[in-house]
């Protein structure tokens, strides 16, 4: 227009009192598009609620959201009281657990009760979406201009502001999925006893909570949740499945909704029942990806595999910045459960999170110095932390033997994303970590069913890695845990599998198979075979010669071992002739403060003494004891054993009150050193009892075996083979005590315990079946009668 005078209008139009030149209809429609609206009416409703999940499951997550969002009163709608302000409520919680389907059916449910003038959805991902948002809820409602968004947003948010003489707006704002608290920075709804801010998160900072703002944790399914999800999606579609498969296959999915609501949908699809599909899954070659249907159900944006990708970017920028992928992958190789921190932040973790910073990320502004730098133990842990606060895993530092959980589909998917070579690596470093923080002494027995558990899942989803080049030092110190740990059957079992595994992989002569059979042929021994542990020593020693000659390291511990059990099957001259001779070669190969020589020592004194010559052995041992407190120290665990054999020998050769005494004092040792509870303390405890009683005090000794049996009961378990042994040594000195028949009783009553777990032929029921023939016949004798069949 040009030439035009003074002109008014009003409600809107347009005025002109001069000339009107041609315009093109497009730029009319923006013009008159870019006018002044005026204000929607009440009820309104600005974004869009996503639908309704088929498969919604109403849960306490939802209930305890509706409780809180009424601050407490009794139905939705309801206000807060005058001048209150209702505390923004943060739903968080990893991605796939249904925060938005929860907030959705909120919204849905006020705004059908009538209870909102307004209702504001807005995906929240980025800032500039949730600034269109708001500025979109202005235009409609304040006549804002939707050229300046920032402005729009600005003028909004103070319309929203409680007014003296305005009319009250009853309004809910959910601003769902935020993935950055600092997007939120001046965009906060504001406080107003009118309105209910909603967000949805995965982010758990501190940012987030605070004054005016409370946190709800959205979790997995239940059981019953998850099985309903699968029930309700598949007959829908006159699918059904036995409840059985369905319990099995949320389980295989670890609740997770999302996850439920796809295998579902592909279920659907393809046609395949549930068997099928948790074969699918189960098998390692098949990606998560895989696993999902080619259409999303529910207008679902992502794929499984792809939900947590954008949260594991965002936690790689974060500081200390591009370790929160390379951590992740270590963790997705063990316990989904519960993982040591120790494990995550060893010197073996350290070093590979060093050597695997993720460097693509080069905005995050580090440094090429700082991206080689050397990864620090508090670098490690602010890792943890930063993903934690992204959902990504549980991080519970108050909990050390189970301080990092991860779902097992994140888990998963972060697994596929490792190429081969990757892979191995990644193993192997995982590994590293579990063997550098196992302690030589299982004190702890929390940390080493944790250790021996991470083991477990790794060698589940890395066992091929574990094998190359040779046997990962872990897999031996797994099946030794257990065995150390009174499991010895379980022992036994792992190591014939192990052997069998090894020697296919690496072949016969590998000394890794030479080592998982030396292993196999110990356990045997202590799980109550001495006889087929010699024999399998045997054979053992031969292909050691063989293949490692006869003057290795690993060939003269198969002879101590061969000999050891040759007199364990019962031998015991043999035993003791052939440590004698193998002292001065193991000396001659090693030198004599080797500690494979002291252990070799060890054993020759041992069968000497129970070849007949306690006394020759007790003095053996002597000698023995003043050099491995020189060379290995006062606390080392060999030092201990050879004190405990020093004061048994003692003992054997006459000097009851002398063995006593110097158990005694190991006991204090032993507790001081490996704690009150550890196996090797309550045998102690055990020998202070039994040459208590051999010094002429039984009572006592009885007394203080029942003490000792109440323990190991607590912390071995009542089947644990030395709570039989306590349990036996108990009612001989009972019995000795003067009460043959409660010693009877109390044998009776402990030989189909030992028959159940040991099986019926063990030494050790044999020497049970004796004793109790003993105490019935002295129980028979004192009551006058013939002895009872035993």
């Amino acid at each position: 227009m040009s030439g035009t005078g003074g002109a008014t209008a009003s409600g809107g139009g347009l005025a002109n009192t001069g000339y009107l030149h041609q315009v093109r209809a497009e730029q009319l429609t923006m013009v008159q598009q870019r006018a002044p609206r005026e204000p929607a009416a009440w009820p309104h409703q600005v974004g869009v609620i996503p639908p309704r999940a088929q498969s919604f499951q109403y849960r306490a997550e939802a209930e305890e959201l509706r409780a809180a969002m009424r601050g407490g009163g009794t139905a939705v709608h309801r206000l807060t009281p005058a001048g209150t302000y209702l505390p923004v409520r943060v739903l968080a919680g990893m991605g796939g657990v249904g925060k938005t389907q929860l907030a959705a059916d909120y919204a849905r449910t006020a705004w059908a009760d009538g209870g909102l003038d307004l209702l504001v959805w807005i995906t929240a991902s980025a800032r500039s979406s949730v600034l269109t948002g708001y500025a979109q809820a202005g235009v409609e409602l304040c006549r804002a201009d939707l050229d300046d968004p920032e402005q729009a947003a600005r003028t909004f948010l103070a319309w929203l502001t409680p007014k003296a003489a305005a009319r009250p707006c009853r309004w809910l704002i959910v601003l769902d999925d935020v993935a950055d608290p600092g997007d939120l920075h001046g965009l906060w709804p504001p406080a107003s006893p009118y309105g209910r801010p909603l967000v949805t998160t995965r982010r758990r900072d501190a940012a987030l909570v605070g004054e005016g703002r409370r946190r709800i944790e959205v979790g997995l399914f239940s059981e019953a949740e998850a099985v309903g999800c699968l029930t309700t999606s598949l007959a829908a579609h006159g699918r059904h499945e036995p409840a059985d498969q369905l319990t099995a296959l949320a389980a295989d999915l670890g609740h997770l909704p999302l996850a439920l609501s796809q295998a579902a949908a592909y279920l659907i699809d393809s046609g395949e029942d549930a068997a099928a599909y948790r074969e699918l899954l189960a098998d390692r070659t098949t990606a998560l990806a895989d696993t999902v249907p080619d259409a999303l159900p529910d207008d679902q944006a992502l794929p499984l595999a792809a939900t947590w990708s954008l949260s594991i970017d965002r936690a790689d920028d974060l500081r200390p910045a591009g370790l929160a992928r390379p951590m992740l992958e270590l963790a997705s190789l063990l316990d989904a459960n519960g993982i040591p921190k120790d494990v995550l932040t060893s010197r073996p973790a350290l070093a590979h999170l060093t050597a695997h910073r993720t460097r693509a990320h080069t905005h995050t502004g580090l440094r090429p110095a700082e991206q080689t730098a050397p990864v620090s133990p508090r670098d490690a842990e602010r890792t943890l932390s930063v993903l934690h606060r992204l959902s990504l895993i549980d991080h519970s530092p108050a909990t050390p033997h189970q301080a990092v959980r991860v779902h097992q589909l994140i888990q998963r998917a972060t697994r596929d994303t490792l190429t081969a070579h990757r892979h191995g690596q990644t193993a192997r470093a995982a590994a590293d970590a579990l063997i550098a923080v196992w302690p030589a002494v299982e004190r702890d027995t929390a940390l080493a069913e944790a250790l021996r558990t991470n083991t477990a899942a790794l060698t589940a989803c890395a066992d091929e890695a574990l094998h190359r080049p040779g046997v990962h030092p872990v897999l031996f110190r797994w099946g030794a845990s257990l065995g150390e740990s009174g499991r010895v059957a379980a022992a036994t079992t792992y190591f014939r599998r192990l052997s069998a595994t090894t020697g296919r992989r690496l072949g016969s002569d590998h000394p890794s198979t030479l080592a998982a059979r030396g292993a196999l042929a110990e356990w045997r021994g202590e799980a109550g075979d001495p006889a087929a542990a010699a024999e399998s020593y045997a054979e053992l020693l031969a292909d050691s010669v063989r293949v490692l000659g006869r003057d290795h390291p690993d060939t003269l511990a198969v002879r101590r071992d061969l000999a050891d059990w040759r007199g364990m099957a019962g031998d015991a001259a043999c035993a003791a002739e052939a440590l004698a001779s193998l002292v001065p070669l193991v000396t001659r190969v090693l030198g004599s403060d080797h500690p494979a020589t002291l252990a070799t020592r060890r054993s020759a004194a041992s069968w000497q003494g129970t070849a007949g010559d306690a006394a020759g052995a007790a003095t053996a041992y002597g000698r023995l004891l003043a050099d491995t407190l020189r060379v290995l120290g006062a606390d080392h665990p060999a030092t201990l054993t050879t004190r405990h054999n020093h004061a048994h020998w003692q003992g054997l050769a006459g000097d009851a009150a002398g063995a006593a005494d110097e158990y005694v004092q190991l006991l204090h040792a032993r507790m001081r050193v490996l704690g009150p509870e550890h196996p090797s303390t309550l045998w102690t405890w055990h020998d202070v009892a039994w040459w208590r009683g051999e010094a002429g005090d039984p009572t006592s000794a009885a007394h203080t075996l029942t003490d000792v049996v109440a323990a190991c009961r607590r912390v071995l378990g009542p089947d644990h083979p030395f709570t039989f042994t306590s349990r036996l040594t108990q009612a001989h000195w009972r019995g000795l005590a003067g009460d043959a028949t409660g010693a009877a009783d109390s044998i009776a009553g402990l030989l189909p315990d030992m028959a159940r777990v040991l099986g019926p032929d063990h030494r050790d029921i044999r020497t049970a079946r004796d004793q109790l023939a003993r105490w019935r016949s002295q129980a028979a004798e004192q009551s006058g009668h013939t002895t009872p069949p035993g």
